[in-house]
C-alpha cells in the first residue's frame, strides 16, 4: 500500500502533461489544482480500502471528464415523448414563444421591477401581475409568489396562526416531493382540525367543528389521486355557507388552477379559479401547470385580505423575481386575449385533435419502416392535476413480442434517446418503447424523426 502511495503522481505531473494543460483555456489553473487534489484524494482512500491505484492514463481520464463536467450545463433540454404532459420531473409546462421571449429580454437588462417610471420613486412589484389577474378572475386583488406551496404556507401563517382551520380528512393529502398538508398546517402555526372521514364528509361535519379559534375552513385540491366507490364531499358553495355563518375565512386551494373548462376536450371537469373567486373564496394555485406559465403561486381574493398577505414579512421571502414575472405576464395577456389555445403550449397539447395526434404518428412510424407501428393510447395530463385524468392519443411503439427485433431492443432505443442531444423521454411498457406525440410541440417532430432514424437505424 505505501509502495502504491509513493507512486501517485504529483499534482504539477499531472498538470503539465499534455493532455491536461489545454484544458487552462478553458478553466483557471487554481480550478485543475482543485480537481486534480480531490481525485488523488480519492485515490488515497481507495488504496487504503485494500484496492489498486488506477492507472496514469485513467488518472488524467478522470480529471479530464470531471473538468468537462464542470464546463457543461446541468439543466439541458428534454424532448418530452413520455405520455404526461405535465412532468413534474421534467419540468412541467413549457411556456409561450412570447412569453420565453419576455423572460429573456427582461432578464438581459434593467427594469421597471420596483420603479414607478412616472414618479421616478420606489413601486412595487405587485402591479405587474395584479391588473391582469383580477382582470381574468373577477378578484378584487391579487398576489403571486415563488410557488402554490409558498401561497399556502404565506396563508395560513398570516391569516391562521395559532388558530385552526378545519379540513377534511380526505384532504389531508401529501403531493410530490413529500409536500404533506399536515406539515404545512405545523410550520404555519395553525393548528389542524380534520372533519369527515377518508371517504366521506358532509357540511354539518364542519359546521360542527367550528370554534370560537377556527380561522379558516380549507379546501385542498386532491393532486395526484382520486378516491372513488362509496363517497360523498361538501362543493365550495356549502362550505362558503358555513364560513359566511361563522364570519369565517375560506381558503381554497385549487393545486393547478385552471382558466378554460376542460369539458370541451372530454376531460372530466376541474374547478375553475373564476368560479371560486366568485364565489367569495380566497384562491390560490400553481402558474406552471394548468396555467401554463413559469413556476408562481398565485393568490386571488378580497382586497383587505390580500392587503394583510403583502404586508406579512413572509411575503418578502417568498416573492418572485422579475425573469417569471415578465413570462407570467405574458402568459395571462394570452387568455385575456382569447389565444391561449393557439399559444400556450400546454393547452395547444390538450386542444390537439386526434386527427393531427395520427398525422404526426404515423410520420414517426413510417420512417423506421417495419421497426414501428401506430396503437391507441391515453394521455396522462400529470403534474397533480386532474387526478387519473386521460385523453386519447396515438402512440408510436417500437419493439415487443410481436417484432422481429431483438430482445431488449426497446429498453436499448430508450436509453439511446435519453442520451442523444437534446434528450428524448419515452416510456417502455412490457418491452415495447412508447412515443406520444400529443406531448411533444410540433417544431420539435424533426428532432424526433432524425433522432429515431439515427438511433433505430444506425
Amino acid at each position: 500500500m505505501s509502495s502504491e502511495l509513493r507512486h501517485l503522481p504529483s499534482v504539477d505531473k499531472i498538470l503539465s502533461d499534455g493532455r491536461i494543460a489545454p484544458m487552462t483555456a478553458q478553466l483557471p489553473h487554481s480550478v485543475l489544482v482543485d480537481i486534480a487534489r480531490d481525485i488523488l484524494h480519492e485515490i488515497r482512500k481507495t488504496i487504503a480500502a485494500g484496492r489498486s491505484a488506477p492507472s496514469f492514463e485513467q488518472i488524467l481520464s478522470d480529471i479530464a471528464e470531471r473538468a468537462n463536467g464542470l464546463l457543461q450545463p446541468s439543466l439541458r433540454r428534454i424532448i418530452n415523448a413520455s405520455g404526461v404532459l405535465l412532468h413534474t420531473n421534467l419540468g412541467r409546462a413549457p411556456v409561450s414563444k412570447e412569453a420565453a421571449i419576455a423572460m429573456e429580454r427582461i432578464s438581459q437588462g434593467y427594469c421597471n421591477l420596483e420603479f414607478d417610471t412616472e414618479s421616478g420613486v420606489r413601486g412595487t412589484r405587485h402591479v405587474h401581475l395584479e391588473r391582469l389577474l383580477c382582470q381574468l378572475t373577477g378578484a378584487e386583488a391579487a398576489l403571486v409568489v415563488n410557488n402554490n406551496a409558498a401561497a399556502v404556507l404565506l396563508i395560513l401563517t398570516a391569516l391562521a396562526r395559532r388558530k385552526e382551520v378545519i379540513v377534511s380528512r380526505g384532504q389531508a393529502v401529501e403531493i410530490g416531493g413529500g409536500f404533506r398538508i399536515p406539515d404545512v398546517m405545523r410550520q404555519s402555526g395553525a393548528k389542524l382540525v380534520e372533519v369527515g372521514t377518508t371517504n366521506c364528509t358532509y357540511a354539518a361535519d364542519y359546521e360542527n367543528a367550528v370554534t370560537p379559534q377556527t380561522a379558516a375552513l380549507l379546501r385542498v385540491h386532491p393532486s395526484n389521486f382520486k378516491i372513488s366507490g362509496f363517497t360523498q364531499s361538501v362543493v365550495l358553495e356549502e362550505m362558503m355557507d358555513v364560513a359566511d355563518r361563522h364570519n369565517l375565512l375560506m381558503i381554497d386551494d385549487l393545486g393547478s388552477g385552471c382558466f378554460i373548462d376542460v369539458a370541451q376536450f372530454g376531460l372530466a371537469s376541474e374547478p375553475l379559479v373564476q368560479q371560486s373567486v366568485g364565489l367569495g373564496a380566497l384562491s390560490c394555485f400553481s402558474g406552471d401547470k394548468l396555467v401554463g406559465g413559469p413556476q408562481a403561486g398565485i393568490i386571488t381574493g378580497k382586497k383587505t385580505v390580500i392587503d394583510r398577505l403583502k404586508k406579512h414579512s413572509l411575503s418578502r421571502a417568498l416573492r418572485i423575481d422579475k425573469i417569471r414575472i415578465a413570462g407570467l405576464e405574458v402568459t395571462l395577456t394570452h387568455y385575456i386575449k382569447g389565444e391561449a389555445l393557439l399559444k400556450i403550449p400546454v393547452w395547444m397539447m390538450i386542444s390537439a385533435s386526434l386527427n393531427r395526434i395520427q398525422e404526426r404518428a404515423m410520420a414517426w412510424a413510417t420512417s423506421l419502416g417495419d421497426m414501428a407501428r401506430v396503437i391507441d393510447g391515453e394521455t396522462m395530463i400529470g403534474g397533480g392535476s386532474m387526478p387519473g385524468g386521460s385523453m386519447p392519443t396515438k402512440l408510436v411503439a417500437i419493439g415487443g413480442d410481436t417484432s422481429k427485433l431483438p430482445q431488449k431492443f426497446a429498453h436499448v432505443v430508450n436509453r439511446k434517446l435519453r442520451v442523444y442531444s437534446p434528450s428524448i423521454v419515452g416510456r417502455v411498457d412490457n418491452d415495447v418503447l412508447l412515443l406520444d406525440p400529443r406531448t411533444v410541440l410540433p417544431e420539435e417532430d424533426e428532432t424526433i424523426l432524425r433522432a429515431l432514424r439515427i438511433v433505430c437505424l444506425s
